[in-house]
């Protein structure tokens, strides 16, 4: 089994995520109920499956007077979390009353505070955590080809790369996430499912974050998250359509929209940005608004070529799983 890789394992998509591996407690409000199953079941899988990687992670939701999501509403949403995750290792959510948010982190605003809620989730290191993978790869015979550009593919198991090689597989899988589309396109070769391109940029900030967050953007639905991050604080993240043609970097409008979100809860900081980053989400398009858009995924086989179109890195196991099945 070959694995055709353009560049190097690790520098695009994959190791620009907000470093979570979580059910998506947002997705609820789409009522996205199967995906968030599976990703909270997935979520503890790879905790247990490197620990050394992957840990669980205690957040906080803090709700305010003049938020748009009530505390009925969280309690609601946090409820069926933890009802899907089934017979989890991390524990459940519980309210925190604000001297104890406080008490988490001082500095945060507690102008209009109602409380909050603390509940679980997992923070990885995505860029590791994938080169872990394909170690286990590797060691079950998987020959891993880098600076190899796939230029097409056909539904009889070829592939063309960059250099003019001509290969003939058993089966040939187009998991090339947001270049899916366009390496179908190139290859002549119809599909059924559109990708939306989303980027999603993030900010590192150089100082410790005390509490890990999530919280909604001043004034919009959105939210974001407030990471702590090899000792700095990682904020994200932004949803901005773009093309393939576009340079993947956060903008310096993102930059000002999350720094202005994080200074709100933080109105005291003096922190600086150390470091930004951004990668490009493959979307199944299902909404106009990239916020409403399903983290769902599709696998869509022709003769011997499968494709797979969206997906998370939560549930990439699951995905492989299914994929895994389609050659039986």
């Amino acid at each position: 089994m070959h694995l055709y890789e353009r560049d190097m394992l690790m520098r695009a998509t994959s190791c620009a995520s907000s470093k979570l591996l979580h059910g998506g407690l947002r997705y609820l409000e789409n009522g996205e109920f199967r995906l968030v199953r599976e990703a909270l079941r997935e979520r503890d899988a790879w905790i247990l499956r490197a620990p050394e990687l992957a840990r669980p992670l205690r957040l906080i939701m803090p709700i305010y007077k003049n938020g748009r999501r009530s505390r009925f509403m969280v309690a609601a949403g946090l409820f069926l979390y933890d009802h899907l995750a089934g017979k989890s290792q991390l524990p459940g959510a519980k309210w925190l009353k604000p001297s104890e948010i406080m008490g988490r982190d001082p500095a945060l605003n507690d102008q209009n505070l109602l409380g909050g809620y603390e509940f679980s989730d997992g923070q990885m290191d995505d860029y590791a955590l994938g080169l872990w993978v394909a170690e286990q790869a590797k060691a079950k015979g998987v020959q891993i080809l880098e600076a190899s550009e796939v230029m097409s593919i056909d539904t009889e198991g070829r592939i063309t790369t960059a250099n003019g090689d001509i290969r003939k597989h058993d089966f040939v899988l187009n998991v090339a996430g947001p270049w899916a589309n366009r390496l179908l396109e190139q290859s002549n070769i119809p599909t059924p499912y559109r990708l939306d391109l989303v980027r999603g940029s993030h900010l590192i900030l150089d100082q410790p974050c005390n509490q890990a967050c999530l919280l909604e953007v001043p004034g919009e639905r959105r939210i974001y998250f407030v990471l702590p991050w090899k000792g700095q604080t990682l904020l994200g993240t932004t949803e901005v359509r773009q093309s393939l043609d576009e340079s993947i970097e956060c903008s310096d409008f993102e930059r000002n929209y999350l720094l202005a979100a994080y200074k709100h809860y933080w109105p005291n900081s003096n922190a600086k940005v150390s470091q930004s980053f951004a990668g490009l989400r493959p979307l199944l398009h299902s909404a106009n608004d990239p916020s409403r858009a399903t983290r769902e995924y599709a696998i869509h086989r022709t003769g011997k070529l499968i494709t797979v179109l969206g997906g998370k890195w939560t549930t990439a196991m699951a995905l492989a799983e299914k994929v895994s099945a389609t050659l039986h």
